[in-house]
């Protein structure tokens, strides 16, 4: 049997390339006789771009930036299509993971270093750029990518607004004049893993503030930002950052990105699984397995472990989907495209403990699997 192993990350937990391995790991120790592939995915999330650079047997750049409260830091970007595109992780020099838990603000935190890589990719010549905007620290609206290229947000009185994005809510106008004109030729291509609104109670502040450290104040004080910063950006471009799917990814830096540099937003898992030929891996198939952390309903809205049940379906092949959590009740919705889904925990146990015991899991799990599919045969 031939085996495509497909999981994203275990979010918390291990990444990709962990839970693939972990799942071959146990179908190699059982009775089936199988040949297994390991294709980890991304959907946008923190990692993708380390998985496509791979897959695309890219080249690591690392340079100096700066973290999303303005420290000095090193941090590498790919270069993929012999050099020409340019594959930045927004988490590796915006990212959340980079700063401790009592350091998280994001009326303070920017994007700046992102926007700092960018132009670094236009100095090595790319001619694309493709943003992963999973896991960032920021909910700036781009608004700190777009100054590193450039664009400057003035008051009333024409000045220049220090401390973004809490100072948003002065802004009177954008001026676009000294933009880096590189990025306007380039082609920017931002990939989304939540299909999120710029405002409102499913928005930005609202949604994802919160786990980057915002109280409830601040997440009206950080709404009412991002909502002037929308309405200034409509005047200048006609484009309605508040009105574009996905425009909440990242703190909203995708829907700044859409306004201001032309970006198409796209859905994470579509874009990863056809930049990386998955469907010339599912040709030698006869078997699919994926998984995430959780596979409900609202994997069923683009998700990882979706993208890869539906290409999987279209070729007619069987789907297994592992998770640390599974509905308990049957769903016909999820059934249409996972033939089965299995809870990868043991036995009762607390959130930690569960999570650090995912690749354990996930090979025990794999290994019964195999071993049930084994005597099936």
């Amino acid at each position: 049997m031939r085996i495509l192993i497909s999981p994203n990350a275990f979010k918390h937990s291990i990444d990709a390339e962990e839970a693939a391995l972990a799942i071959q790991q146990g179908f190699m120790q059982s009775m089936l006789d199988c040949e297994c592939e390991c294709f980890p995915i991304g959907d946008g999330g923190d990692g993708t771009g380390e998985l496509i650079i791979k897959r695309c047997a890219g080249q690591k750049i690392s340079g100096a930036t700066h973290d999303a409260l303005g420290r000095g830091i090193k941090a590498a970007f790919g270069l993929i299509d012999d050099g020409t595109t340019a594959v930045i992780e927004m988490a590796d020099a915006s990212g959340i993971r980079l700063l401790k838990h009592e350091e998280l603000n994001p009326l303070i935190a920017t994007s700046f270093g992102t926007g700092e890589q960018i132009k670094t990719a236009l100095d090595k010549g790319a001619k694309k750029i493709i943003v992963g905007m999973g896991g960032s620290a920021t909910a700036d609206g781009g608004s700190g990518i777009l100054k590193a290229l450039g664009i400057r947000f003035l008051n009333a009185n024409k000045e220049e607004l220090e401390g973004l994005p809490a100072s948003l809510i002065e802004l009177a106008s954008i001026d676009v004049s000294g933009i880096d004109q590189r990025i306007l030729d380039s082609e920017v291509v931002v990939l989304c893993d939540v299909d999120n609104m710029l405002l409102g109670n499913n928005g930005a502040a609202a949604m994802f503030g919160p786990q980057k450290g915002a109280s409830p104040e601040d997440v009206k004080k950080l709404n009412a930002a991002l909502g002037k910063l929308s309405q200034v950006a409509l005047q200048l471009t006609g484009k309605d950052m508040s009105a574009i799917k996905y425009g909440g990814t990242a703190g909203g830096a995708a829907a700044g990105l859409y306004a201001l540099l032309n970006a198409e937003l796209v859905n994470g898992i579509d874009y990863f699984l056809q930049l990386t030929a998955f469907d010339k891996a599912l040709e030698n198939t006869d078997l699919v397995v994926t998984g995430e952390g959780s596979i409900d309903e609202q994997t069923l809205q683009g998700k990882g472990p979706f993208g890869v049940a539906f290409r999987a379906k279209l070729k007619g092949l069987p789907v297994i989907g592992l998770a640390g959590k599974v509905p308990v009740e049957s769903n016909a919705s999820l059934q249409k495209y996972f033939d089965v889904l299995m809870a990868i925990g043991n036995q009762p146990v607390d959130l930690s403990t569960a999570l650090a015991g995912t690749a354990n899991n996930l090979v025990r799990t794999s290994r019964e699997l195999g071993n049930v599919l084994a005597i099936a045969k």
